[in-house]
C-alpha cells in the first residue's frame, strides 16, 4: 500500500490528511495555531509555531491512518498567503511592533499596508493589469513596502521573504524554489512571461529587490507539484515522523488547493465548466479559462497558477466565515446560544444551522425567515468585484428582539450575504466572458448540504460538491502524487482522485423572486455605503 499526505495551513489551524492514490481519505488531524491581533488591522503569526503544528498534525494523521511512514510516497503543502520573514541565518525576524522574533508572519488578512496599496495603484504600472487592475493590501508587495518604510532595519536585515506555502516547502526540503502559484498571485510575478518586472519594483520604491536579482523573493520558479530538491531533509523527516527523501511537491495557496481538489471532478466538462468556491474564514472564487480574461476588480488573470497551462481569475470575499462568526458572536443572544450549543457538544454555527433547519425546513421558508435583514459582510473590505479595502459591512432590518429567532435570522442573513457577494462576482465575470455552468464548493464553512442550498439560492447558481470530505487537503495531496511520479501531472491526478457527489440547484418560483429582491437591496446598500464614505 502506498499513500500520500496533504498538509493545509489555514488562518487558524494546520491540518494533515493521509490519502490513497484513488483520492480516498484514510485519516486526518487538525492542530490550532497562534495568532496575535493588534490595533490598526494588524494580524501576526509565528512560523515556528506553524511548523510545529504541521509536524504534530502529520504525525497524528499517519498514526490514525495506521500506515507505516515508509508507505508515504509523497507529500504536498498548501497554506494561506501570509508573508514569512526570516533573517540571513534563516531564523525568524520580527515584523511586530512588539519586537518579538516569534511574530515573524504578516497574516494575509493584515491590512497594515492599505496606504501603500493605494499609493501603488495611483502609479498604474502595467503589471497591475494582471491583478485585476488594482493591487490589494492582502498581497505581498504593499506589505514589503510597508516593512521598508516602517521597519527599515528589519527590511534590510531580512534574508528571505516567503509566501507561507513556499516557507513550508523550504523548511521541508531546504529548497528556496518558489511556486508559480504563490509568486504570480501575490507577488506580481508574470508567469506567462517567466519573469519579474524590474520597472514595477523600481517605480514603487522596492528597487533593492530588483537590484538583488530578486534573490530574497524568488529566483527559481516552478509549477505546483514539481518535485523539490531531494525531498524531505533528515531534520524535516524526523520532525514529521516520515522518511528522508520522501518527495515534496511545489506548493499551492490554500484556496487554490481547494480548486485543484474539486474542478477536475467532472473530467468530461473540464475545469472551465465549474467555478471553484472555497468557503472558509474568507471566501475565494477561482475561474479557469483557456485565454486570459481581464475582469476589473477580480485578481488575475494568472497563468498556470492553479491548473497548469490555463488562466485563473480569482475573486472572493475577505471576510466570509469570519464575518458570519463575528456577527453571530456579537448578537445579544449569543451567550445563551453558546451555552445551548455547548450542551449539545456543537460549535455555535452548527447549532444555529440546526435551529434554522428546524424553523425553516424548505428554501422559501429560509428566504422568508431572515425577513428584511440583509447583511453586506464587507467587514474586511471588498476583495471583488470592487477591490475596495476600505468598504465596510452593513446590517439592515434590526429590531429590539433579543431571542433565538432573531439570532438565527442574523445567521441566515449573513450566509445569504456571502452568497450575494458570490452572485455579484459571477455577474461581473459573465460580462467579460467567464461563464461557468456551476459552482463546486469546498472549505469548512460550506460542508453542510443546507449551507450549499442557501448558497445556491442566494447566487442563483447550481452548487456541486465532491465525494471527498476534505477537498483542500486532497488538492495538497495531489501535489505529492505528482512529485512522486504516481501521476504524470496535476490534471491527470485531478481526474483520477476527485469525483462529483452531489448537485444542488437553486430554488425557483417565489424563492427565486425573494432572493432577487434581497440581492437588489444588498447592492443598493453597498452603493449607499460607498456614497457615504465618499462624502465623509
Amino acid at each position: 500500500m502506498t499513500v500520500f499526505i496533504g498538509v493545509d495551513v489555514g488562518t487558524g489551524s494546520a491540518r494533515a490528511g493521509v490519502f490513497e492514490s484513488t483520492g480516498d481519505l484514510l485519516a486526518s488531524n487538525k492542530q490550532d495555531i497562534k495568532m496575535w491581533r493588534t490595533a490598526g488591522d494588524i494580524v501576526e503569526q509565528s512560523s515556528d509555531d506553524i511548523w510545529q503544528a504541521v509536524c504534530h498534525a502529520v504525525r497524528t494523521a499517519v498514526a490514525k491512518a495506521g500506515v507505516s511512514p515508509d508507505t508515504v510516497r509523497g507529500i504536498g503543502f498548501d497554506a494561506a498567503c501570509s508573508m514569512v520573514v526570516l533573517d540571513r541565518d534563516m531564523a525568524p525576524l520580527s515584523v511586530s511592533a512588539s519586537g518579538a522574533s516569534e511574530r515573524n508572519v504578516i497574516v494575509w488578512m493584515d491590512h497594515r499596508a492599505t496606504e501603500q496599496a493605494e499609493r501603488i495603484n495611483t502609479m498604474g504600472h502595467p503589471v497591475l493589469d494582471f491583478v485585476g487592475g488594482r493591487i490589494s493590501p492582502e498581497m505581498q508587495t504593499p506589505k514589503l513596502l510597508w516593512l521598508k518604510e516602517h521597519m527599515p532595519e528589519q527590511f534590510a536585515a531580512a534574508g528571505h521573504f516567503f509566501d507561507l506555502p513556499d516557507y513550508l516547502t523550504w523548511i521541508a526540503t531546504g529548497s528556496l524554489t518558489r511556486s508559480a502559484c504563490t509568486v504570480t498571485c501575490k507577488w506580481t510575478y508574470l508567469a506567462h512571461e517567466d519573469r519579474w518586472d524590474d520597472s514595477y519594483f523600481e517605480q514603487i520604491g522596492l528597487e533593492e529587490l530588483a537590484n538583488e536579482g530578486f534573490a530574497r523573493i524568488g529566483q527559481k520558479i516552478v509549477a505546483p507539484g514539481t518535485a523539490l530538491a531531494n525531498g524531505l531533509t533528515e531534520a524535516a523527516a524526523q520532525a514529521l515522523g516520515l522518511i528522508p527523501g520522501t518527495p515534496v511537491g511545489a506548493a499551492l495557496i490554500d484556496a487554490h488547493a481547494g480548486g485543484v481538489g474539486t474542478v477536475g471532478a467532472d473530467p468530461e466538462a473540464g475545469p472551465e465548466a465549474t467555478m471553484a468556491y472555497v468557503f472558509g474564514t474568507s471566501a475565494c472564487t477561482m475561474t479557469t479559462s483557456g485565454d486570459p480574461q481581464k475582469v476589473p476588480g477580480v485578481w488575475g488573470p494568472y497563468y498556470s497558477a492553479m491548473v497548469p497551462g490555463m488562466w485563473l481569475s480569482e475573486g472572493g470575499q475577505s471576510a466570509a466565515g469570519e464575518a458570519i462568526a463575528h456577527l453571530v458572536s456579537t448578537h445579544p443572544f449569543s451567550a445563551e446560544a453558546k451555552r445551548a450549543a455547548h450542551a449539545k457538544d456543537m460549535p455555535l454555527q452548527a447549532y444555529l444551522l440546526q435551529e434554522l433547519e428546524n424553523r425553516a425546513p424548505n428554501p422559501e421558508a429560509a428566504a422568508r425567515f431572515a425577513g428584511p435583514r440583509v447583511i453586506v459582510p464587507d467587514l474586511l473590505g471588498n476583495r471583488a468585484p470592487f477591490a475596495d479595502p476600505n468598504a465596510t459591512g452593513i446590517v439592515s432590518g434590526l429590531t429590539l428582539s433579543w431571542d433565538m429567532d432573531d439570532l438565527v435570522a442574523t445567521y441566515a442573513a449573513a450566509v445569504y450575504g456571502v452568497g450575494y457577494g458570490l452572485r455579484q462576482i459571477l455577474t461581473v465575470q459573465a460580462e467579460y466572458g467567464l461563464k461557468p455552468t456551476a459552482i463546486v464548493v469546498s472549505g469548512g464553512a460550506g460542508e453542510s448540504r443546507m449551507v450549499k442550498q442557501l448558497l445556491a439560492d442566494a447566487s442563483d447558481y447550481p452548487v456541486l460538491s465532491t465525494s471527498s470530505s476534505e477537498p483542500v487537503l486532497l488538492g495538497a495531496a495531489i501535489l505529492g502524487t505528482v512529485a512522486s511520479g504516481a501521476y504524470e501531472n496535476v490534471p491527470a491526478a485531478m481526474r483520477q482522485m476527485s469525483r462529483l457527489a452531489d448537485r444542488i440547484d437553486p430554488a425557483e418560483g417565489v424563492t427565486q423572486e425573494l432572493h432577487l429582491a434581497r440581492y437588489h437591496a444588498y447592492c443598493a446598500f453597498q452603493s449607499a455605503e460607498r456614497e457615504l464614505r465618499t462624502a465623509l
